[in-house]
C-alpha cells in the first residue's frame, strides 16, 4: 500500500517512520536472463539452468544487482512524493546480499524512512531497506537508498 506524501515538508514529517512492506516479485529466468543481456554478465550460475542444477545454489541465481535494481519499483509502491519536480537515486551507504536468490523466489522490501536531511534545492532521503526472500531465513539484500527530491 503506497503512501503519499504532498510536497517537502510532509516528506520530512516522516523522517524515522516506517514505511511498511511492497507486494511480492518473482525472480523469473526470463528477468535474470533479461539483466544478463543488459550487464553483459552471463557467468552460468545465473543463465545455465543445468548446470547451475549441480551448482552450489540447485538452480540459477539472480545477480545481486538485479536484486538491488528491484529495490526501485518494490520502493515506488511504498512512498509517493507528490510536488517535487525531480526524483534521483543519489546513490548507497551500504549494501549486502545475505541470501542469494534462485529463479522462481518471490522477493518484497520492508523499508523505513531513516533520514530527511536539507540540500540545495530540496531534501535527501536515506531510506533502509531489507529484500526479503518468502520463506528465506536471511534477507536477500539489506540496503541503505538515498535519494534526493528537488522542488
Amino acid at each position: 500500500m503506497s503512501l503519499t506524501v504532498n510536497g517537502i515538508e510532509e516528506l520530512k514529517k516522516l523522517s524515522g517512520s516506517e514505511l511498511g512492506t511492497s507486494s511480492w516479485i518473482t525472480v523469473t529466468q526470463e528477468r535474470i536472463d533479461t539483466f544478463a543481456d543488459a550487464t553483459d554478465d552471463h557467468q552460468w550460475i545465473h543463465v545455465d539452468a543445468e548446470r547451475a542444477a549441480t551448482g552450489p545454489f540447485g538452480a540459477t541465481i539472480a545477480h545481486g544487482y538485479l536484486t538491488l535494481s528491484l529495490f526501485i519499483p518494490m520502493f515506488t509502491e511504498l512512498l509517493d512524493v507528490q510536488g517535487v519536480t525531480t526524483k534521483v537515486n543519489y546513490g548507497l551507504n551500504k549494501v549486502r546480499f545475505p541470501a542469494p536468490v534462485t529463479v522462481g523466489s518471490r522477493l518484497r522490501l520492508t523499508a523505513k524512512l531513516a533520514e530527511v536531511t536539507d540540500v540545495p534545492g530540496g531534501v535527501q532521503i536515506t531510506v533502509a531497506g531489507a529484500v526479503e526472500i518468502e520463506g528465506g531465513a536471511k534477507p536477500a539484500a539489506v540496503l541503505e537508498s538515498v535519494s534526493r527530491f528537488y522542488v
